[in-house]
């Protein structure tokens, strides 16, 4: 059903050069970001919950915050301030939720 959902708002959601597409995946252990520019087919920037140094104690949450965080960072370097937010047919609750809100408190609109 993911797919499905996943399939019907790539219709729709498409980043430009003014205004790329933030993607979201999320697997069971780890959370991937990436801004990409779908004019040219190519990725901006991108942060993960891999290169992040954790601990056994943080819950997924708090590391998809931080993820965040870093993509919102890396975001204002590149001088990237609107995106387009692609869910990627995931729920807008939880991990995803919590990412989209801490790259909104680095200064990036959508």
């Amino acid at each position: 059903m993911r797919l499905i959902r996943h399939k019907r708002t790539r219709k729709k959601v498409i980043g430009t050069k003014d205004k790329p597409r933030l993607s979201v995946f999320r697997s069971l252990n780890h959370i991937y970001a990436q801004i990409i520019n779908d004019d040219n087919g190519s990725t901006l920037l991108q942060a993960n919950s891999i290169e992040l140094k954790t601990t056994k104690t943080q819950t997924k949450t708090n590391i998809a915050e931080e993820v965040g965080k870093l993509l919102g960072q890396r975001a204002k370097e590149k001088k990237v301030k609107k995106v387009v937010f692609d869910k990627n047919g995931y729920k807008y609750h939880g991990r995803i939720k919590a990412l989209a809100n801490s790259v909104r408190k680095e200064g990036v609109k959508f």
